[in-house]
């Protein structure tokens, strides 16, 4: 791994050691992603070279094999990267997941505050006037409720508009049997 590591190119190994535990200690979840396709690229362009190169001299070796001896340099790259690559998605997973939990302890906490309550539910009636209100109103209000649905005009109307529909489809069908 030394010697891999001593073959890269002082790019490469800026890299490499950027995937160190102290080095991405500080990096928020935005620049561990950008860390992530960094390493991404650089893994998928040595894994390309790793198998070009090896295509190639599969025809000059004669064979697979010695061919593979012939490219182990290209393959320990696209190893180093991929190695990194991995601590790279650990750190991650790890950001999204604590920012995930701090985001939904946010909302919960901001649910249980902002919540209307209902006044069945606080058992409070109208017209009382708690003070509390920081705008003109000084209730908290209500939730509302859609109670339209449930009244006699309405049904009447849904109604309508089916039987309505059902006796254009009925005509439509008619014409379209002869």
């Amino acid at each position: 791994m030394k010697k891999t590591l001593n073959s890269l190119s002082e790019s490469e190994y800026v890299l490499v050691r950027e995937t160190k535990k102290s080095q991405m200690a500080g990096l928020d979840e935005d620049g561990l992603i950008d860390l992530h396709s960094r390493i991404r690229r650089a893994r998928n362009k040595h894994v390309t070279l790793y198998r070009r190169a090896g295509a190639e001299k599969v025809k000059t070796k004669g064979g697979r094999g010695s061919a593979k001896a012939a490219n182990a340099r290209n393959a320990a790259k696209a190893e180093v990267f991929e190695d990194a690559l991995s601590r790279v998605s650990r750190r991650l997973a790890r950001v999204s997941r604590d920012a995930a939990l701090e985001l939904k302890a946010e909302r919960l906490a901001r649910a249980r505050t902002d919540s209307p309550t209902s006044e069945k539910d606080t058992g409070k009636g109208r017209g009382k006037d708690t003070g509390k209100g920081k705008g003109k109103v000084a209730s908290s209000g209500r939730i509302r409720t859609d109670d339209t649905r449930e009244s006699p005009g309405r049904k009447k109307y849904e109604a309508s508009t089916i039987a309505a529909g059902a006796r254009r489809q009925t005509k439509k069908d008619r014409r379209h049997e002869s």
